[in-house]
Parts: structure tokens; C-alpha cells; sequence
């Protein structure tokens, strides 16, 4: 466990610039409504990667070949409208390399999306509780070190840490390199100063109760 703690510790101070990319450049990019639909097939089912608690997950391909991953919130529930603006609140703060990255957001008042960072070998629920897929020793040992890395960076690498609060192997997705990707900040929270230090006080209260996840 110290080992790798000391790694991670490591990793960060040597990719430091690289977590401070900035998705300025893309995400002045506006891609419409009609264009979400085009690129999707009118939301097809066959397009349908996943769904939650507030809406469903779509593949998409735009005009330029660019494959995207379309987020798209069920307003009929109250609480989606809270979700997306948390995730906008949120996301447009963080850039790190285990992060699903938000290319843009699609708003309107009938709808509501994020376009999301395509990862191509899905989710990692897929890979642990599926006879069909697989994960060999060091393949899990880097998700973990990935999720390490990106829980590390949200808790002391941001201006206001943040606290994802639904870590869970649904919301950990993997690109085409098998490079695990943290995502859905729905529920998140993000902390002030004068809070960070009574939020982790709350939370070693319930570990300490025996409520552990």
C-alpha cells in the first residue's frame, strides 16, 4: 500500500503540466441540438451505451468522424436539472488525464446534455462482472492506481476539492488504451475552504460506525 501511495505521490509531481491541459480550444465548440440527433440517429436504441439515475448514454459520431459519448438528462425527473448543473459546475474546473473529459453541453429548455469523451472499451462493471471480458493482474492494478490518481487529484489537486461521492465501477470508464477514466460528478460536491476539513470529519464518523461502502 505505501508502494503505491509513493507512486502516485510521484506521478503527480512529474505530470503536473498535464493535468493543467486546458479544454479551452475545445469546448468553444458548439455542436447543436440537431447535430446531437444527426450524430446519434435520433437517440436510437442502438446507439444506447448506458443509463442512470438521471438519464441515459448515447454513441455518437459527428460530420468530422469524431466519435462522442452524448449524456442526456431526463427533465421529467426534478432532480436532473440539479445534476446537470452540478456537473457543469464542476467539470469546467477539472483537467486530468483520468477524468472523462467534457467536449461540450447542449441546453436548451426541452433539453439538456453533455458531449462527453468517447471511451471505447466501456465501462469497468463490464470487465468485473462479465463472463465474456477480462482483467489480468497488472490490468488492475493500473485501474486502481488510475481511480487513485484521479481521487487524489480531486481531493488536493483542484483550487476547491472536490468529493465525488458515487465512485463505483458503473462510473469508471476505459479508453482505447485501457487507461481508466473517472466520471458521472452528478452528486458531487464541491467544497470551500472553511468545509473540507468537516466534510472528511463526517465521513470517518460513518467509516467509523461501520457504514463503510
Amino acid at each position: 500500500m505505501d508502494f503505491v501511495l509513493l507512486w502516485i505521490r510521484n506521478r503527480r509531481g512529474k505530470q503536473a503540466p498535464q493535468q493543467a491541459d486546458s479544454l479551452s480550444t475545445v469546448t468553444r465548440e458548439r455542436i447543436s441540438y440537431y447535430e446531437l440527433l444527426q450524430a446519434t440517429d435520433d437517440l436510437s436504441k442502438s446507439n444506447l451505451i448506458g443509463s442512470g439515475s438521471f438519464g441515459s448514454a448515447y454513441k455518437g459520431v459527428l460530420r468530422s468522424r469524431t466519435a462522442i459519448a452524448i449524456k442526456v438528462f431526463n427533465l421529467q425527473l426534478d432532480a436532473a436539472f440539479k445534476s446537470f448543473d452540478t456537473e457543469c459546475e464542476v467539470l469546467c474546473s477539472l483537467h486530468h488525464r483520468n477524468l472523462v473529459k467534457v467536449i461540450t453541453t447542449c441546453s436548451n429548455l426541452d433539453f439538456k446534455a453533455l458531449v462527453l469523451e468517447y471511451m471505447p472499451n466501456g465501462s469497468l462493471e463490464k470487465y468485473l462482472y462479465s463472463h465474456n471480458y477480462f482483467l489480468d493482474i497488472m490490468q488492475r492494478l493500473r485501474i486502481m492506481i488510475d481511480v487513485a490518481c484521479a481521487l487524489e487529484y480531486l481531493h488536493h489537486g483542484c483550487s476547491s476539492p472536490v468529493i465525488h461521492c458515487d465512485v463505483k465501477p458503473s462510473n469508471v470508464f476505459l479508453d482505447e488504451d485501457m487507461v481508466a477514466h473517472l466520471s458521472d460528478f452528478g452528486i458531487s460536491k464541491l467544497l470551500g475552504d472553511d468545509e473540507s476539513e468537516l466534510y472528511t470529519k463526517t465521513l470517518a464518523s460513518l467509516c467509523n460506525d461501520g457504514e463503510s461502502y
